[in-house]
């Protein structure tokens, strides 16, 4: 096992381009962590450094604390999982496995092989599978046997270039569920890119968020969800996207298109003087009036709208609002958009409702918003304003402690040794 250290990491193309610039992660032995980001943010890039595949400009590469930066890929005992698998067609599944290991020439005997592969097979439930060829795998087979073909290596660290971005969804979601198991089994750190961040959130010990090359946040999921750093990482992360309404401080209240919102002393505190935030409500944080607790109610604002139309989950619906924005919020969303990679963002805001709500599209309906989760953003710097750094370091440091109580749970289900 290994931990890994990323120190001010830079790659740069010959045209001056920096594809990663100064990037830093250390990243822990055993630790699970996800670079995400939209197309072109170089999270690809910066997993191909890793492994050795690309050529580092600057900065210091380090595992398990020497560093590798002029080491080759094979050197330096990392396994990559690459998303079109790499499987070698006319071979079994057994030898698929046991590739690498054949590679070493005289370093295992066929007996420490077939134990090896047999050992990986059952992990992963190929068993019935080894004499097959690939063609005859379905493609969550197929991913098992480059999973298998890395777990035998027994190398220090996996590696995944979006390795489920080839399946269909209800196959993703199995997959997703079957490499965080084996994850923990193993206890194997790993450093796994993908562009879907439902992947992200639901794999991931810590997420490194990246834009343009740049590391925006790292921190477990709940933290990035619930405390974003700036404006990208809080559009970024969470589906439906988060809302942002344009809101001009009056008083003790925020002047916004659902009305003149109350808004805690502390964070009216943070837009004193300035003529315009972006206040950014989750969907989730609505719900159709009639539906609210009582006891609940006051932490929150009540508002008439209509929506423009709905949709009906079976678990839950999506409601949409409409709303008028001047030119320059107009400029902001289109440019969040563009940098998310993503569809236009529209002057509409998304809320979640209830299953049970009779509220529709085209009719008046009444909304409550739960006030005390909005958050403010400067609309020029994106930074979020009402940011509790504190709150957000205790959300990822109760994410460490589960991470190390899983591995060692795990562990002893298999009768494998914890280490202290």
């Amino acid at each position: 096992m290994a931990s890994i250290t990323l120190r001010n990491i830079v790659k740069q193309y010959g045209d001056g381009f920096p594809a990663v610039n100064d990037v830093s992660i250390d990243i822990a032995d055993g630790e699970f962590i996800i670079l995400v980001g939209p197309s072109g943010c170089g999270k690809s890039t910066l997993l191909r450094m890793i492994v050795g595949l690309e050529d580092i400009t600057a900065g210091d590469l380090l595992i398990n604390d020497v560093r590798v930066n002029d080491k080759a890929p094979r050197e330096r005992n990392l396994a990559m999982v690459f998303q079109n698998y790499a499987l070698y067609p006319h071979l079994t599944v057994f030898e698929n496995i046991a590739f690498p290991l054949r590679l070493a020439k005289k370093k295992h005997s066929e007996e420490e092989i077939r134990q090896k592969v047999t050992e990986a097979a059952r992990t992963l439930e190929l068993t019935d599978h080894l004499e097959r060829k690939p063609a005859n795998l379905s493609g969550g087979q197929r991913q098992r046997v480059a999973m298998g073909r890395a777990i035998v290596r027994e190398a220090d660290a996996f590696l995944f270039d979006e390795p489920l971005s080839n399946l269909d969804a209800k196959l993703r979601g199995q997959m997703r569920s079957e490499i965080s198991q084996m994850q923990r089994r193993l206890g194997v750190t790993s450093v796994y890119v993908t562009h879907d961040q439902t992947e992200a959130m639901t794999l991931g010990d810590r997420v490194a968020v990246l834009k343009k090359g740049e590391l925006q946040q790292i921190a477990s999921p709940r933290e990035l969800y619930e405390q974003p750093v700036n404006l990208f990482v809080a559009g970024f992360i969470g589906s439906p996207s988060m809302n942002f309404l344009p809101a001009t401080p009056a008083g003790d209240r925020l002047r916004t298109p659902i009305g003149d919102i109350p808004v805690a002393a502390d964070k009216l505190q943070t837009v004193q003087g300035r003529q315009v935030v972006l206040a950014g409500i989750r969907p989730e944080h609505f719900e159709d009036a009639t539906l609210v607790d009582e006891a609940k109610r006051p932490q929150g604002h009540t508002f008439s709208t209509e929506l423009t139309h709905s949709e009906w989950l079976g678990n839950e619906q999506y409601g949409y609002i409409s709303f008028e924005a001047e030119p320059e919020i107009h400029r902001l969303l289109a440019n969040l958009a563009r940098e998310m990679d993503a569809d236009e963002l529209r002057p509409q805001i998304v809320v979640t409702l209830d299953a049970a709500s009779r509220i529709r599209g085209g009719r008046p309906a009444e909304l409550w918003v739960d006030t005390s989760k909005l958050q403010l953003f400067d609309p020029e710097t994106g930074i979020n304003l009402t940011r509790d750094a504190e709150a957000g370091r205790e959300l990822t440091a109760e994410a460490d402690a589960a991470r190390k109580e899983e591995i060692g749970l795990a562990r002893e289900r298999q009768g494998v040794p914890v280490q202290g």
